[in-house]
């Protein structure tokens, strides 16, 4: 009976970050610049690579996919969110939802592997140097990245048609500034425990997987920076090795807080604080963290920007 009295949905309300308008015209200006910066800085990124010949390696390879992969996932979040600032009624249809939710699930996915893959090329580049051209070569980069975009298409795909078979009868009002996983759970009024078990086991996988290949991929370059004879070097090493875990720390430790506690413990106003910081502010970060503190990156902006005022 009471599938029976459930009035079909055609449409979704997302209270959105703030209800209050001036908080919203502040947010409003900051997203905006943050996004625009976004957009700019990994396009930027990703054409530096393309044009100078020697960041044609693998590293700087599985960099301009993050870079593409950080323009998309920010994508499927920053301008519907922005669009809200400005309307009174922030509504999205029924099928736009899920959509959302599926992209925004598959470059999730793809971002956390992405991370994974370039720890193990770290890894490779510092403990097993010689064998670099072969562990890396540009058959198995493909096969990474390739890899990485299957997991994440299949993934959402799964916990997208979950979602969406659940019934949605007491509410269509979404407390949270995009279609996520965890609030639609909590408006819907079908028994979500199956959809909990599919989310924490495959999401967890991904994760899991991610996060151990990390750790393990630098624990031992960690302890070949530590038998390394150069001071300087050993400085430099750890500066980039702890720029890249602080950017891990960040994403994974989000995720985990957001995906892997059961529904009844979700506070959405604390978890919409958190989710800002992985679907608004990692991507903005990663162009900095992974490029901008790169001499060769450096280099190739400075070369960039000579040569277009030369021949201006």
């Amino acid at each position: 009976m009471a599938v029976e009295n459930c009035t079909v949905i055609t449409d979704f309300t997302l209270l959105g970050l703030s209800g209050r308008k001036d908080v919203q015209q502040g947010l409003l200006v900051l997203f905006l610049l943050v996004y625009g910066i976004t957009v700019i800085a990994n396009l930027g990124m990703i054409l530096l690579i393309r044009l100078d010949s020697r960041l044609h390696t693998p590293m700087y390879y599985f960099l301009s996919n993050l870079s593409f992969c950080d323009v998309c996932y920010s994508s499927t979040v920053s301008p519907k969110m922005l669009a809200d600032f400005l309307s009174e009624q922030k509504r999205i249809p029924y099928n736009l939802c899920a959509i959302q939710m599926y992209f925004f699930g598959v470059f999730a996915d793809v971002e956390c592997l992405m991370l994974a893959v370039m720890a193990y090329d770290r890894y490779v580049a510092i403990c097993n140097p010689l064998l670099y051209t072969v562990a890396v070569s540009g058959k198995i980069c493909l096969r990474l990245v390739s890899l990485a975009y299957f997991v994440g298409l299949v993934d959402s795909a799964i916990h997208t048609c979950c979602t969406f078979r659940l019934s949605f009868c007491n509410s269509n009002i979404i407390n949270h500034f995009f279609c996520d996983i965890p609030p639609l759970l909590a408006l819907s009024s079908s028994d979500t425990s199956i959809n909990e078990i599919v989310m924490f086991t495959f999401i967890g996988c991904v994760v899991g997987c991610s996060i151990i290949t990390i750790l393990l991929s630098y624990s031992y370059v960690i302890t070949t920076i530590l038998r390394m004879s150069s001071a300087q070097g050993r400085r430099k090493a750890f500066s980039t090795c702890a720029s890249h875990l602080t950017a891990v720390a960040i994403f994974h430790g989000t995720l985990l807080f957001m995906y892997f506690r059961p529904s009844s413990s979700y506070s959405m106003d604390t978890d919409k604080m958190s989710s800002v910081f992985y679907t608004v502010v990692i991507p903005m970060l990663n162009p900095l963290i992974y490029s901008l503190r790169n001499k060769d990156v450096k280099g190739a902006l400075r070369k960039a920007i000579c040569t277009k005022l030369w021949s201006g």
